[in-house]
């Protein structure tokens, strides 16, 4: 398997295998804590080989800097079948979360494990906007 794009975006959405993409981003500013980050989504793209068919297991976790999930249980399943004529599948998978808390500034890390293996991991920091 290859993992062909794993994001943290403001939103993202799949049409006829296509996977659409708006505002990557890697680091939160927040005025206060607790910071609500209203709305965004984990975007996936993971390619599997023919020999790969059948059901996986998917997970993502969203951990602070002590190691400790500050999200909700982020699990689910995907079963890939290659086309006929085809050696290889692509499966788009999207995770749109809301209201995503963070009780403390620091970096945080999203991890992404199929078949209970880590398979990427994507840095999240949160900031303080500074005071002027």
């Amino acid at each position: 398997m290859d993992i062909e794009a794993f994001l943290l975006c403001d939103a993202a959405t799949e049409q006829h295998g296509k996977l659409n993409i708006l505002g990557a981003f890697d680091h939160i500013w927040a005025k206060q804590l607790p910071a609500k980050h209203p709305f965004c989504s984990v975007a996936t793209r993971v390619r599997f080989e023919k020999i790969e068919e059948g059901n996986h297991s998917v997970k993502i976790q969203i951990i602070d800097e002590d190691g400790n999930s500050i999200s909700p249980k982020l699990e689910g399943s995907v079963f890939v079948q290659a086309g006929p004529g085809f050696d290889s599948s692509v499966a788009n998978l999207i995770l749109n979360i809301q209201g995503l808390e963070f009780k403390q500034y620091g970096r945080y890390q999203i991890d992404l494990a199929i078949d209970d293996n880590i398979q990427a991991s994507l840095p999240l920091r949160v900031s303080e906007i500074p005071k002027q």
